[in-house]
C-alpha cells in the first residue's frame, strides 16, 4: 500500500482503488472511496468518521476499498447496526437483565456489533468470536480506539467449531451471521451454541435475510431467485447481478448468504442434538407487539413514513393470507426452555 500525505489529507492506495482521508475542522475525518472497476458494487462511497488513519488503513487492507465506508458506518452510524441491535434486543429484554452478565457475540467479524453492544451495555462483558484472524485484528483495533475494557475476542478454529474452553452464556447474539453459515455448518454449529446457553438464556438472531422474501436483497439484489432451484439462481446471479462474479460458485454465494434463513429452519437446527425446548419469543417492549412492528421500528428511518405505512399494511395482509410475517430480514429471540 502507498500512503501519500498532504497537510489536511491522506491518500491510501490499494490494488482495487484508493481512499482519500480528509481532516475536518470538527476533529473527524471525511473518507472518500474510489474503485478501479466501474462494475464493482460500492454500498457507501463516502462517510465521516472518528477513526484514526491507521484504523481506516487496516480496514482497507482487509476489506478492500469498496467496503471501507460500509464497515466504518456499521459501527458509527446510529441508524445501522446500533438501531437494529437496540430494537432487536430491547424489544424482548430490558437493559437491567444484562447488568453483570456476559453476551457471546458469535460471528462478530470486524467487531462493529461488539462495539455497539459494549456501548449499549457498559456493565456487561461482551465476548466476540470469529473464524477470521484478520477481522479480529480490526476488532481489537476498534476496541483500543474506544478504550473499551468490557470486550474480549477469541478465534474459532473453523466454521463448525467453537474456541476451546469457551464458557456458558445467558445471552448469545448472531447479528447478520446465520445466513453466512453453510447448510452443514448450521446443522452442527447451532446445537453447539444452544448447548452453551444457560437454562432460561436467550439466543438473538438478527439481520438474517428471510429465505422467502420476493427480492434476494443481501447478495445478488435480484427478484424471485429465492424461489428458484440452486443452479437456476446461480446462472441468473452470474448473468444479472453486479455483485456476483461471472465465474462465482454456488458454494461461494451460499457463504455470502444468498439463501438466508427461516424461523422454522433455525428452530429445527437448535434441537438436532439437544433436548432443551426452544421458545420463540414475541416483541413485548418499546411499544412493539409483533415481528412486523419490530421490522418497522428497525428500518423506518430508511424510508418515508407513507412508504413504511404501506409496507406494514402489505405485510399484515400477507401474514393474514400465508400465516407468516414476510419481512425481508429476520430478528428473532429464542429462549432456552426446560
Amino acid at each position: 500500500m502507498i500512503l501519500t500525505k498532504t497537510r489536511m489529507s491522506v491518500l491510501l492506495t490499494h490494488p482495487d482503488g484508493q481512499v482519500d482521508v480528509h481532516q475536518l475542522r470538527c476533529g473527524k475525518k471525511h473518507v472518500v472511496v474510489r474503485v478501479r472497476e466501474e462494475r464493482t458494487y460500492v454500498p457507501r462511497r463516502e462517510c465521516d468518521t472518528s477513526y484514526p488513519v491507521e484504523l481506516v488503513r487496516a480496514i482497507l487492507n482487509i476489506k478492500g476499498p469498496a467496503w471501507v465506508c460500509d464497515e466504518i458506518m456499521r459501527d458509527e452510524d446510529p441508524t445501522y447496526i446500533e438501531r437494529h441491535l437496540l430494537f432487536g434486543i430491547l424489544a424482548y429484554v430490558p437493559e437491567t437483565a444484562f447488568v453483570g452478565r456476559k453476551i457471546l457475540d458469535f460471528g462478530c467479524g470486524c467487531g462493529a456489533s461488539t462495539m455497539v453492544l459494549a456501548r449499549m451495555f457498559p456493565q456487561t462483558q461482551i465476548i466476540g468470536v470469529d473464524l477470521d484472524a484478520d477481522f479480529l485484528d480490526i476488532a481489537r483495533h476498534r476496541a483500543s480506539h474506544y478504550g473499551l475494557r468490557n470486550v474480549h475476542f477469541y478465534l474459532s478454529p473453523d466454521g463448525s467449531q467453537l474456541p476451546k474452553g469457551i464458557e456458558r452464556f445467558p445471552f448469545v447474539i448472531l447479528n447478520g451471521v446465520y445466513e453466512h453459515l453453510l447448510p452443514h455448518e448450521r446443522q452442527v454449529l447451532m446445537p453447539k451454541l444452544w448447548s452453551l446457553m444457560k437454562p432460561g438464556g436467550i439466543l438473538f438472531v438478527t439481520e438474517t435475510p428471510h429465505t422467502y422474501f420476493p427480492v434476494e436483497r443481501h447478495t445478488s439484489g435480484l427478484p424471485l431467485i429465492n424461489y428458484m432451484p440452486s443452479m437456476t439462481a446461480l446462472a441468473l446471479a452470474r448473468r444479472f447481478s453486479r455483485n456476483v462474479q461471472a465465474d462465482e460458485s454456488w458454494q461461494s454465494l451460499l457463504r455470502r448468504g444468498i439463501r438466508g434463513g427461516t424461523e422454522a429452519e433455525i428452530m429445527d437446527n437448535l434441537v438436532r442434538q439437544c433436548a432443551d425446548r426452544p421458545i420463540l419469543l414475541q416483541p413485548s417492549r418499546l411499544g412493539l407487539r409483533d415481528a412486523i412492528d419490530l421490522w418497522s421500528a428497525m428500518y423506518g428511518p430508511k424510508c418515508s413514513a407513507s412508504a413504511m405505512r404501506l409496507a406494514v399494511l402489505l405485510l399484515r395482509l400477507t401474514r393474514a393470507c400465508l400465516g407468516i410475517a414476510l419481512v425481508h430480514s429476520l430478528s428473532l429471540a429464542i429462549k432456552k426452555g426446560p
